[in-house]
Parts: C-alpha cells; sequence; structure tokens
C-alpha cells in the first residue's frame, strides 16, 4: 500500500476496542459463572484467536459483530481440547492462557504463527513451573509450542524481571486455581487492566505500589463489559494530528488507564496540544474524547518507569520525534526487541531508508528531529504497529512511502486505512 503527503487531517474518529480489555473480557467470561456480555469488541484477528481457543474447550461464545456473549461454566468449566489451541499472533493470548491452562487438570499444547513461535516464553514458563505446573517448551528453546499439564499449584511470591502485564497476569490467573495466596512484585507497574476486571467479577486481588496479591478460588460472575476504545490504536491519529499542519482530529472515547496513558503524559512534555473532553469512568476504566491540533513538538527523553505505560506506543513516538526539534533519547525500552519484531532494529532501518537521523542503542534509539523524510520501501515485517506507524509517516513525507505486507494492521485495527482515508479527505 502506498502513502503520499496530505495537506491536513481533520475529522472525527472511533477507534476499535481496547485489545487487552477485549482479550481479557473473553477470558475471564468463560472462566465466571452464566454470561458475560462485551461491547464494542475489538474485531481483531488476536482477540478471534482468544475466542477461538475458548470455544475448543467447550466455552459458548456469540460474536454478533459489536457484542460478544460469552457463557461462562465457571473456573473448573474448561474441557480438555482435541487438538493444540493456536494463538495465531497473539502474545496476550499465549502468555495468558498459559496461567489459566496451569490450572487445568488436563493436558493442552499452546502454539501459534511463525512470530508467535520465536517469542520469548521462558518469562511465563518459570513462574508456573515454580507453582507446580508441568510446562516445558516443545522446541526446547523457550519458545512456544508450549505444552502443559496443569492442576495440583502452589501459590508464590514471584518478583519478576520485567514490567510485563502479560506475566503477571498469567501468575494471578493460576493463582486462581493456586492452594493458597499468589503474589507479583514488578519492578515497574505495567497495565493493570487484569487486577481491575478480576475484582469486578469478583476475585479477591489487592494491589499496593507494584505488587499484586490474589486468593485462590474465587466465585466469578458474568458482567456487562464496555470495552472503551484502544489508546494504542488512537495514537497514530494523534501523532498524525500534531504532526501535520493545519491538523485538528476528534477521537471518540478513549481509554485513559493511567496505567496505559503515557503517550499523552509523553506528547505534552513535547509540547502537545491534547485538551480531554467528556470524561467518564465505567469499572474503573476511564475514558475520554481526545481533541488533539497540530503542535511544533520538541525533543525529549523517554525513560523509565514511563515506559510500560507506552510499550506499543514507542515506534510511532519514534516517528513523531523526526518531527520535533532537538533530541529524543529512547530507553529502557529493551521490551521493544522481543515484539512481533524487533522493533528498535525495524524503526532504526526504515526511518534511516526515509532520511531521519537515528541511531539505535542496546534499549532503545536517539532521534535528532527536525529533518525532513522523504517516501521509501518499508518492509513492515508483518508488525501492525509498525506498518501504522510508517503509514503515519508517509503522509507527513515528501514522495510515495510504499508499505510492504500492509494488510498485518488486521491483526489489531481492521478498519484502519479507511479511518485514515477519512480524516485526509
Amino acid at each position: 500500500m502506498n502513502f503520499q503527503r496530505v495537506h491536513h487531517v481533520k475529522g472525527e474518529v472511533r477507534v476499535p476496542g481496547d485489545k487487552s480489555i477485549s482479550h481479557r473480557a473473553v477470558m475471564f467470561g468463560a472462566l465466571a459463572k452464566g454470561t458475560t456480555a462485551v461491547t464494542n469488541f475489538l474485531q481483531g484477528a488476536d482477540c478471534l484467536s482468544t475466542i477461538s481457543c475458548f470455544q475448543q474447550m467447550g466455552i459458548p461464545i456469540e460474536n454478533n459483530g459489536n457484542e460478544v456473549l460469552i457463557h461462562g461454566k465457571g473456573l473448573h468449566g474448561l474441557s480438555m481440547p482435541q487438538q493444540p489451541l493456536d494463538v495465531g499472533n497473539s502474545g496476550t493470548t499465549m502468555r495468558l492462557m498459559s496461567g489459566i491452562l496451569a490450572g487445568q487438570e488436563f493436558k493442552s499444547v499452546l502454539t501459534g504463527d511463525a512470530s508467535i513461535q520465536k517469542r520469548p516464553m521462558g518469562r511465563v514458563i518459570d513462574p508456573l513451573s515454580q507453582m507446580g505446573a508441568g510446562i516445558v517448551s516443545v522446541p526446547g528453546n523457550g519458545c512456544a509450542p508450549l505444552q502443559i499439564r496443569g492442576g495440583s499449584l502452589t501459590g508464590i511470591h514471584y518478583h519478576s524481571k520485567v514490567a510485563s502485564a502479560q506475566v503477571k497476569s498469567a501468575i494471578l490467573l493460576a493463582g486462581l486455581y493456586a492452594d493458597g495466596t499468589t503474589t507479583v512484585t514488578e519492578p515497574q507497574l505495567s497495565r493493570n487492566h487484569t487486577e481491575l476486571m478480576l475484582r469486578m467479577f469478583g476475585a479477591q486481588i489487592s494491589s499496593q505500589d507494584t505488587t499484586v496479591t490474589i486468593q485462590p478460588e474465587p466465585k466469578l460472575d458474568g458482567r456487562m463489559i464496555q470495552v472503551p476504545g484502544d489508546i494504542s490504536s488512537a495514537a497514530y491519529f494523534i501523532a498524525a494530528a500534531l504532526m501535520i499542519p493545519c491538523s485538528e482530529v476528534r477521537i471518540r472515547n478513549v481509554g485513559i488507564n493511567p496505567t496505559r496513558d503515557g503517550i499523552l503524559r509523553v506528547c505534552r512534555e513535547m509540547g502537545a496540544d491534547i485538551t480531554l473532553e467528556h470524561i467518564s469512568d465505567t469499572d474503573g476504566e476511564p475514558a475520554a474524547d481526545l481533541v488533539v491540533r497540530y503542535s511544533r513538538l520538541h525533543g525529549t527523553v523517554i525513560g523509565g518507569s514511563i515506559i510500560p505505560a507506552l510499550i506499543d506506543e514507542l515506534p510511532m513516538l519514534a516517528v513523531l520525534a523526526c518531527f520535533a526539534e532537538g533530541t529524543t533519547i529512547i530507553r529502557d525500552a529493551q521490551e521493544l526487541k522481543v515484539k512481533e519484531s524487533n522493533r528498535i532494529d525495524v524503526m532504526v532501518q526504515n526511518l534511516t531508508a526515509m532520511g531521519a537521523r537515528i541511531q539505535g542503542t542496546e534499549d532503545g534509539m536517539i532521534i535528532e528531529g527536525g529533518v525532513p523524510l522523504h517516501g521509501a520501501v518499508i518492509d513492515s515485517r508483518l508488525d501492525h504497529r509498525i506498518a501504522m506507524s510508517f503509514a503515519i509517516a508517509g503522509l507527513a513525507s515528501d514522495g510515495t512511502t510504499q508499505i510492504l505486507g500492509s494488510d498485518c494492521v488486521n491483526i489489531s485495527y481492521p478498519g484502519f486505512y479507511a479511518d485514515l482515508r477519512k480524516l485526509t479527505l
């Protein structure tokens, strides 16, 4: 797909439902008694993989487009799947499902596509093994496929080496089936959707600073869940409006959970004009309309405890930094290396091809802003966040930007290109 410079982006858009919340709504709804109704569910490939996995374990799920009905059978209501559970490209499904399957009294296998089979799973294998699960990497390299024999778990206090909501959630979900209290302490606070939603379903869960504790064997009850718009999807329109002169965009009903709003904080530090309107709060998940206007930006330093709150937005922020005056430094972001692609290497290679002054580091990037970009052929590496970031870059650059593998956006935002086109008319 090709992109060229536009004069402005203007208008209003609603981004799809939050991916993290959509995944969890299906999982926790399946473990609850009764029906869970989820509105504004993200119909992306990753979340559909989660639905498919639970259907294979005997959970009736109706997907009517914007609403999904999960007819849960309780904490011990899953059936042994008759074949390996295929998570596709979804790291969230793989890691959170590992925690759930660790508590089941049956054998299962978790697999996925070629990309997911390269991503590190030792970070969940280790704590789940400490809890007593029989979980092994089939190829023996710490990656999927994973073979899991669950049951007879013991609660532990796990000190995670990484601030990862996926690791934390896997342990907490296994803790639902343990014989005592399970506690996770992180180096920094990662996104807290699991804690908020499990509490809403009826779990006994408490948090203090970067430590969260869960009690076993709760009675979970089906709920109504309204999924706010995904701030990670909103990031592309935020950046487009800030980068392209004469732009103003309103993004409706975006989740602004404090463990996810790092992009708003960083953009404001860079001088962005972003206003929050119609702020609401549903089940502890705040949301608001974002009104974003073109701004003259300056460089900044992005690192430390804010990184978990914007890890998925860092590729877009790297592009945005190219349009800011001065130097932007991204550090403490080594987690970018183990996403759908090595996002440090991919961003450096592709932005260099577009004329940017950018240098990769062991844990991030150094970007000298204010240098005009030009079109190039961009290899997305089938990474949805890379493809969307360079679509935006192409709208603010001279010449033509061609993105290879552009359809990978269907993983998280099937209507992305159509929504982007409406704002450029």
